[in-house]
């Protein structure tokens, strides 16, 4: 962790990493190691236990015992580097030139969003709000937006309204986020409803290109996207379960590892 003050969302995300990894957290190790004090980490932690994504105890905070959905806002901070580096590559991958592109939301592609914000002769077509607030003053790039109901876990725009939108829509490539993929389960996520506008999106793009970091691969989550035979290009890192890579591999994407 930074040994600095870090923004709330910096800090909850690194809390509830911890979580995810060790179970527990102690408030007077945080407020420490974040440079904070002792009554902002417990207002930290007062909030997701609001939102039940711990159970405060003295002293400290535990896991909960759930799979439950992170909010985008708090997972910016998880696996930065690895998806700072799957944005890069994606942003390599695509093509020169006129570009029609689909960006469903997610971290990795609200950065290739950032990335690709100098572009000219692309065109945009997302669901997901804080892409289009990212894209929305670029005077060279053509945004369009879906329209539906707001989802704020994902900041996305789904439902009927969005899925109707994309169904008028033709798209070169689609680079879309998900929560989980494997062969079992093909791409899968929390929402069913988010689930049913992203598989639209899919089915109108010539070519998918699915971004993922590794502790994404081989996880199965509610609602399934699409199966994995629908995916031209898998980017992940090399933190990614091999079996889960290979088998994605054998299943006709291609798949490529960044940062090993």
């Amino acid at each position: 962790m930074a040994q600095s003050t870090l923004r709330r969302a910096d800090r909850v995300s690194g809390i509830l990493e911890r979580l995810a990894t060790t179970g527990s957290v102690d408030a007077t190790e945080l407020a420490g190691e974040f440079r904070v004090s002792p009554a902002t980490i417990r207002r930290d932690l007062q909030v997701l236990e609001d939102q039940r994504l711990l159970s405060r105890t003295h002293g400290g905070a535990v896991a909960v015992d759930v799979a439950y959905e992170l909010p985008v806002r708090y997972r910016i901070g998880q696996h930065r580097e690895e998806k700072a580096l799957i944005a890069q590559t994606v942003a390599k991958l695509l093509p020169r030139g006129p570009l029609t592109l689909g960006l469903t939301g997610g971290t990795t592609t609200h950065l290739l969003a950032r990335l690709l914000a100098e572009r000219v002769d692309l065109t945009v077509v997302t669901n997901a709000l804080n892409i289009a607030a990212e894209l929305s003053l670029r005077p060279r790039l053509k945004l369009i937006m879906t329209g539906g109901v707001s989802r704020t876990q994902s900041y996305e725009l789904v439902g009927p309204i969005a899925d109707q939108a994309l169904k008028g829509l033709n798209m070169a490539v689609a680079v879309v986020g998900v929560n989980g993929i494997s062969v079992r389960g093909g791409l899968t996520t929390h929402d069913e409803i988010e689930a049913n506008t992203n598989a639209t999106m899919i089915r109108r793009a010539d070519r998918v290109i699915v971004v993922a970091d590794g502790s994404k691969v081989g996880k199965v989550y509610l609602a399934e996207i699409c199966p994995v035979s629908d995916v031209t290009t898998l980017v992940t890192d090399a933190s990614a379960d091999p079996a889960g890579v290979e088998a994605i591999r054998r299943a006709g994407a291609e798949v490529i590892v960044v940062g090993g």
